[in-house]
């Protein structure tokens, strides 16, 4: 039988005379990575920011966790964890205290242990004592991620988590993803990227006009097309392709 563990029933916000949200209704079985997609405005960030107890609802309701947002937040809280568009990183401190001040709010004993542990986790242990303003995109963002899994929530929310990295550093995070995903943890990640939906979600849901149009997997998405023709064609390498052999080339050639 499906854990349910994000329960989405009639969700609905208005901010003025702007109706964002006019009815959201989805669920996420543990272990999913369930993908949001629609483009900006559509109201991904709204919903995070109700589920994550950040703004109230004008109806409709949630559970997380089996714990009801608007109720029980301080149980919703100690559920989840939130990584926003852009990274709640300290950048004069190393990344080692990073974490180390996120485990202390949090009252973890063992705050330098789980420290090393997550920097080891997220390939960061070389620079764990390096400042953060110092650290790529791609670093930062694992950083990012790190912090959030401190306390080991059940649910993580990925506001758009890969917006403005370069193609390599989203391949890194796209890895951190499933490997949080491989280890239990539900996912609910928000994204404009059709590829990234493509390549890491279990569910698919698109969001356009305040409502969720469709719902399901990628197979399930594909079957709503006609059927594809099979023509002969030469298949040209996509850009992305390129940088990544480049860059992965002059990587061999440095070692």
């Amino acid at each position: 039988m499906r854990d349910i563990v994000i329960q989405v029933n009639d969700l609905r916000k208005s901010f003025k005379s702007n109706d964002v949200l006019k009815g959201i209704d989805f669920e996420i079985g543990r272990g999913e990575i369930f993908a949001l997609l629609g483009s900006n405005g559509a109201g991904k960030t709204t919903i995070v920011n109700i589920l994550s107890t950040l703004m109230k609802p004008d109806g409709g309701s949630a559970n997380i966790c089996g714990y009801d947002i608007i109720h029980q937040p301080e149980k919703v809280r100690q559920s989840i964890s939130l990584t926003g568009q852009f990274a709640a990183v300290d950048s004069i401190l190393t990344g080692r205290e990073n974490i180390m001040l996120i485990a202390k709010l949090r009252g973890v004993k063992n705050y330098a242990a789980v420290a090393d542990n997550l920097l080891e986790r997220f390939g960061l242990s070389e620079a764990a004592n390096k400042r953060a303003a110092v650290y790529s995109g791609g670093m930062t963002r694992r950083l990012d991620i790190a912090m959030s899994l401190v306390g080991n929530p059940a649910v993580i929310f990925l506001d758009e988590p890969t917006t403005g990295l370069d193609p390599e550093a989203r391949i890194e995070v796209w890895k951190t993803v499933k490997e949080l995903s491989g280890n239990g943890s539900t996912i609910l990640l928000t994204t404009q990227y059709l590829e990234e939906a493509e390549q890491l979600a279990d569910k698919i849901a698109i969001l356009h006009g305040g409502k969720i149009i469709v719902c399901g997997t990628l197979a399930e998405l594909k079957k709503l097309f006609p059927s594809a023709k099979e023509e002969y064609i030469i298949k040209q390498p996509t850009l992305e392709e390129i940088f990544l052999a480049i860059i992965g080339m002059k990587k061999e050639e440095s070692q």
